[in-house]
C-alpha cells in the first residue's frame, strides 16, 4: 500500500439538531441529538483512517486550551509534535436541520498560525515518497496556505502526489481565490470537491462539465472527483473517462464531514491500486455509513474492506 498523510484543519466540533424553524432571539428550542467530536477536514479524513487500521501521517496544530489537549489526545500517537498557538482552539457549533442543510458558527482560533516549517518540520518525507498527501482547509490555514508553493516543491522532490480539497472559501469564490485555487490545481495529482464547489469554481453548470473544466487546469494524468452527496460521486481517471459510483439509501443522521471521510477511504483504496470505479464506491459507501450512525462508524459492509486487501498486500 501506497503511504498516506493529510495535512490541514483540526477542531472541535459540537453538533446539535435538527432544528427548524431558526429560533426567535431570545428563544429556547429542544433538539433531539448533540454530540461534540474532534473534527475539520484534515481531522475527519485521519479518523477515517484510524478506523480503518490504516498507517499515516498527520501535520496539523492545536491551540492552548482545554480542547486542544483533548484533540491532542484523540489523535495520539500522531499528534506528538503538533505545535500550539498561543490562541484558544478553533470551535465550530453545527445546527442540522431536517432535509440534510446545516448552519456553521465557526471561530478562527488556532487554525490560521499553522505554517509551512511546522508543516515541514512535522512529516517524514523520505517515508512518504510514492504516496498521497491529502491538503485541505486551504482557506483556513492562512499562514501555510500562502506558503503552499514551498509545500508542492517539497512534494514533486520526493514524488509524492499531492490530493486537494480546497473547502469553500470564507468569502466566497471570489476573482482572488478562484486564481489561487487555480494555481493550486496547476500543481496538484488529485482534486476532491463537492458538486457546489466545483461548479462554482469552474463556472460550469453540470458537475460533469466542471469536472472536464476542472481537469483542463491540472497536470496530465490527474484525477478530478466530485462529490455530489445523495447522487453519489463522479471522476474522471488519469484518462479522462468518467466514472460513476451511487449513493445508497440511508437514513441520514448528520451530514457534517461526509465529504471528508470520502476523501480518506475513496484515497486508500487508491492507494491500494483499486481502479478508479471501486474506489468511488468505497468512498461513497464509507461516507453513508458515517452519515447514518450515531456514534459514526467507518465500515462499508462484506467485501469492501480497505483494510484486509491492506494486511494481505503487507
Amino acid at each position: 500500500m501506497h503511504p498516506l498523510a493529510v495535512v490541514g484543519n483540526v477542531n472541535v466540533d459540537l453538533i446539535m439538531g435538527p432544528a427548524t424553524p431558526w429560533p426567535t432571539p431570545g428563544t429556547e428550542i429542544i433538539v433531539d441529538h448533540d454530540e461534540l467530536r474532534v473534527g475539520g477536514a484534515a481531522g475527519n479524513s485521519a479518523l477515517v483512517w484510524s478506523a480503518l487500521g490504516l498507517d499515516y501521517q498527520f501535520a496539523a496544530n492545536i491551540g492552548s486550551d482545554q480542547f486542544g489537549i483533548w484533540l491532542r489526545e484523540a489523535f495520539a500517537p500522531h499528534s506528538a509534535a503538533w505545535p500550539v498557538a498561543p490562541v484558544g482552539t478553533t470551535l465550530s457549533i453545527g445546527i442540522t436541520h431536517p432535509g440534510g442543510e446545516r448552519t456553521f458558527f465557526t471561530t478562527r482560533g488556532h487554525l490560521p498560525a499553522l505554517d509551512w516549517p511546522q508543516v515541514r518540520a512535522m512529516l517524514n518525507w523520505e517515508a512518504l515518497a510514492g504516496g498521497t498527501l491529502l491538503v485541505c482547509g486551504s482557506f483556513l490555514t492562512d499562514a501555510l496556505t500562502t506558503q503552499y508553493d514551498a509545500l508542492f516543491n517539497l512534494a514533486d522532490a520526493h514524488d509524492i502526489r499531492v490530493a486537494l480539497d480546497t473547502g469553500w472559501p470564507l468569502d466566497g469564490w471570489t476573482d482572488a481565490n478562484c486564481e489561487a485555487a487555480r494555481n493550486w490545481l496547476s500543481r496538484s495529482a488529485c482534486l476532491l470537491l463537492n458538486e457546489v464547489e466545483a461548479t462554482a469554481l469552474s463556472g460550469k453548470a453540470s458537475p460533469e462539465e466542471a469536472a472536464s473544466m476542472l481537469r483542463s487546469l491540472m497536470p496530465a494524468g490527474a484525477l478530478v472527483i466530485v462529490k455530489r452527496g445523495p447522487a453519489g460521486a463522479l471522476g474522471l481517471d488519469a484518462d479522462g473517462r468518467q466514472w460513476q459510483a451511487p449513493a445508497p439509501d440511508v437514513s441520514v443522521i448528520d451530514t457534517i464531514g461526509a465529504g471528508d471521510v470520502f476523501n480518506a477511504a475513496f484515497l486508500a483504496a487508491h492507494a491500494l491500486g483499486k481502479p478508479l470505479g471501486e474506489s468511488l464506491t468505497y468512498g461513497v459507501h464509507i461516507a453513508s455509513t458515517a452519515i447514518s450512525t450515531l456514534p459514526r462508524r467507518y465500515d462499508a459492509g462484506p467485501g469492501l474492506s480497505v483494510k484486509e486487501n491492506a494486511d494481505e498486500r503487507a
